[in-house]
């Protein structure tokens, strides 16, 4: 029998699982981000921010798929032993909770910033952690139905983009490569920033139902979340111009308010309020790894107390501390950073690792 039997996930809720954690409140501010440091050629650094995530997420699969039924934790325990693979376990947990935090609270600025200003940001996180304990409590499964549905939610947005391209100019993209392959390259790092979350994948691979397809499922997810900030950089980059477009600090939303109709002027307002309840997709599934972290830590069965507990622990942060945009951005540097070995540099780190300790212990036997 499965050791996660009870709890598997299709292909479709494991795609949707990895892209919805990568697409958060990054995609505001990433155009602008990428036409500071490359100008007119940062949609190149997100094709390369693509790849590199492409990658990493292979080498993710093709550790798991040494041991296709161990998560993270039992692959550390095997390869390191239980005192180290605990410590790294541990790393990972504090991490998932300071990204969750850090995505979490992101939202609640947005909310208080652009639709309830008078509302203490505290009790707009209580009312959000209500919905995100429902249904992180019940497991992998349900998270995978959600972002899935909310997936489906999300697609006619896009095509709301298509409305100022009466008024793009495609010559602002001319000429290519300006000004060679250096700029862009130091735009490489803001975009890979905005595809962390893709690490999951280490402790989605015992419940895929079909792990054989795991690399496709990691493929796509990230060709998804490449298309998504390619087609919003692109769409900013066309309307304001790579210059013009570093005098707003969320481009896309400026790029919404020139959305105008009859019976509606701010349209951006309603496509906020609707996309943020998407952001949900994103910190529900890394709360319940850190719960999933923690639980088995402490060799519990049962995550729902651990996710009260880091709910708790954010109400109280925010409640104490009432973060602003300057205090979040220095936190999400902070949680991009860590980001960057925990996605990127550790799942190269334990392939090359996992595969001489398979031929290691080959050569013990024979």
């Amino acid at each position: 029998m499965k050791k996660y039997a009870y709890n598997e996930i299709t292909l479709m809720q494991y795609i949707f699982l990895i892209n919805g954690t990568q697409v958060a409140t990054g995609i505001f501010s990433l155009p602008r981000l990428l036409a500071e440091k490359a100008g007119p050629d940062g949609w190149i650094s997100i094709l390369l921010g693509g790849f590199l995530s492409i990658v990493a997420s292979i080498f993710i699969v093709k550790t798991c798929e040494r041991y296709p039924d161990d998560t993270l934790y039992e692959l550390s325990i095997r390869f390191f032993g239980k005192v180290i693979g605990k410590i790294i376990i541990l790393i990972y947990m504090i991490y998932f909770i300071f990204y969750g935090w850090s995505i979490f609270v992101n939202s609640i600025l947005y909310i208080k910033g652009w639709l309830l200003p008078r509302t203490p940001d505290y009790l707009i996180m209580i009312l959000f952690s209500i919905p995100t304990y429902l249904v992180a409590r019940n497991g992998i499964r349900v998270i995978g139905r959600y972002n899935e549905l909310f997936f489906y939610l999300m697609i006619w947005i896009l095509f709301l983009f298509f409305i100022p391209f009466k008024d793009a100019h495609w010559l602002n993209f001319l000429p290519i490569l300006r000004d060679g392959w250096k700029p862009v390259l130091s735009a490489v790092p803001s975009s890979i920033f905005s595809f962390i979350g893709f690490d999951i994948a280490f402790f989605l691979h015992p419940f895929l139902q079909k792990k054989q397809h795991a690399v496709k499922g990691v493929v796509i997810a990230n060709l998804l979340t490449m298309s998504f900030y390619l087609f919003l950089t692109i769409s900013c980059y066309a309307y304001f111009s790579p210059d013009g477009i570093t005098e707003f600090n969320q481009p896309v939303l400026s790029l919404l308010k020139t959305i105008e109709f009859r019976f509606l002027e701010r349209f951006d307002m309603v496509v906020l309020a609707v996309y943020l309840p998407i952001i949900s997709t994103s910190w529900i599934p890394i709360m319940y790894f850190a719960a999933f972290c923690s639980s088995q830590l402490l060799n519990k069965q049962n995550h729902s107390s651990h996710i009260v507990v880091f709910l708790l622990l954010y109400i109280g942060l925010i409640f104490w501390m009432h973060p602003t945009w300057i205090q979040l951005g220095s936190y999400q540097n902070i949680a991009a950073k860590s980001g960057v070995l925990s996605a990127y540099i550790f799942p190269v780190f334990l392939w090359i690792y996992s595969w001489g300790f398979k031929k290691y212990h080959r050569r013990k036997i024979h």
